[in-house]
């Protein structure tokens, strides 16, 4: 079992910037890819960033790609989540997640955070 938990939503203007942390705890984090995805109200989850297992790799969605970076920090079993330039559609609660393998797919992720909202106003 590997619990996360996540931390670091608020409140922003529009071109403001937000960094999100996901604490992990119980199995080695190290053997786990990230990510992170995001859902808005009346939205399916969707895919923001994911990270391998050494921070070597890492995949955007387009809507984010340029804005937000993704990283980890093995000695500390933390994920993060910088976000920058942040618009109002970027307004959901954000999900971390760990897979053995990073990906897209909300259905390749095992294990999920409960979430921290972020909310951008215009």
């Amino acid at each position: 079992q590997v619990q996360l938990e996540e931390s670091g939503g608020g409140l922003v203007q529009a071109g403001g910037s937000l960094r999100l942390s996901c604490a992990a705890s119980g199995r080695t984090f190290s053997n786990y890819a990230m990510g992170w995805f995001r859902q808005a109200p009346g939205k399916e989850r969707e895919f923001v960033a994911a990270i391998s297992w050494t921070g070597s790799s890492t995949y955007y969605a387009d809507a984010v790609k340029g804005r937000f970076t993704i990283s980890r920090d093995n000695a500390k079993n933390t994920a993060y989540l910088q976000m920058n330039s942040l618009k109002p559609e970027d307004t959901a609660g954000y999900y971390c997640a760990a897979a053995r393998f990073p990906g897209s797919s909300v259905a390749g992720y095992d294990y999920w955070g409960r979430g921290t909202q972020v909310t951008v106003s215009s």
